[in-house]
């Protein structure tokens, strides 16, 4: 038996927080909602808090930014879909830059936001056979330009090298390989793909050709 993801919804609407909770009690065995919250305050200080997935309104009546919310989800081990009704590339870049998985229209049905979320998750229950299409094209995959110096400092590191070796290698001052690694990072975030964890970096050079 796989161990239902811990599903959290922070969604300052009433009607959407209603629907999607009765939709994952009612359809979804492979998710247990844990915590459905009508403010940012009250999902982090939940109990229940961190959860293994988000399903986060891009706006609330909280002057938290929508970046502030996702890094915090994303520092404490959640995935995050952003959910919202205002469909924009901008809004849309600042969601995937600071680390959400998915940007998703509210029009789209229910049915159509959980599937994503069984993407996301890395669920491959049959009842969502294109669910990995519905991931590919929440977002364009695109290979971050990076200068000579980030691309040498991210290929040591995803070989294996600390920051102070990676400095050491290109005979650079730390400070100097720790900022080509964020620019590193900062690149793929823009461009909607997570560099949490050096695992993920690794992941993102195999993607794009950097490991042959």
């Amino acid at each position: 038996m796989r161990t239902p993801v811990r599903v959290g919804i922070l969604d300052d609407h009433e009607v959407l927080l209603d629907a999607l909770s009765e939709w994952i009690h009612g359809h979804e065995p492979l998710f247990n909602l844990v915590v459905a919250a009508p403010t940012w305050v009250e999902l982090v200080h939940s109990a229940a808090f961190p959860v293994d997935l988000v399903l986060m309104d891009l706006n609330l009546s909280e002057k938290v930014s929508i970046e502030a919310r996702v890094r915090t989800c994303r520092a404490a081990g959640a995935s995050v879909i952003v959910l919202t009704a205002l469909d924009t590339p901008e809004e849309r870049e600042r969601c995937l830059g600071a680390g959400a998985l998915a940007f998703l229209s509210k029009a789209q049905p229910v049915r159509d936001v959980m599937a994503m979320a069984k993407a996301v998750m890395g669920l491959t229950d049959a009842v969502v056979s294109d669910a990995t299409h519905l991931a590919s094209a929440s977002r364009a995959v695109t290979k971050p330009r990076l200068s000579d110096g980030e691309r040498m400092a991210f290929l040591l590191y995803v070989e294996g090298s600390s920051t102070i070796q990676v400095a050491h290698a290109m005979n650079v001052q730390f400070e100097t390989a720790k900022t080509y690694l964020r620019r590193v990072r900062d690149k793929y975030g823009r461009a909607g793909r997570p560099t949490s964890t050096r695992a993920d970096l690794v992941r993102r050079a195999a993607e794009d050709g950097y490991l042959t």
